[in-house]
């Protein structure tokens, strides 16, 4: 196809696992900040916002570490993003008490992640122009 941006079996290996790696750091993030307010009242809405300029830094290096071309944001991002998501849907499924011990809490971090999931979708593409 010509214009496709074209990533190596090395690039995409290298940003499946950053999406791991992001997704676990993430559950951990919402384990240790949920019992603390974070997720809930007024501080919810401070953690979705400091989400949008948390995820920044993430497509940085992630540009860097599979040595990405900036018009391979995009698609690259895409590969995180999906690494993270099917994670997420299976630790929510059948290891919800990785989030912590409320249900509640599985929800409000459920809620979180995908939330930071979209964002970085939308970064990602913005990130991803000349």
């Amino acid at each position: 196809m010509p214009g496709a941006i074209k990533l190596t079996t090395t690039q995409v290996a290298i940003l499946a696992l950053f999406g791991a790696v992001l997704w676990f750091l993430a559950a951990m993030l919402v384990r240790v900040l949920a019992p603390l307010g974070a997720l809930s009242g007024v501080w919810q809405v401070v953690t979705y916002a400091l989400v949008v300029p948390g995820t920044v830094p993430a497509i940085w290096l992630a540009r860097a570490i599979a040595k990405l071309a900036r018009n391979q944001t995009g698609i690259a991002i895409l590969i995180v993003t999906a690494a993270a998501l099917l994670l997420d849907g299976v630790a929510f499924a059948w290891f919800p008490m990785l989030y912590g011990a409320d249900p509640a809490q599985w929800l409000a971090g459920a809620a979180v992640i995908l939330w930071g999931a979209g964002v970085g979708l939308v970064l990602g593409l913005f990130m991803s122009g000349d």
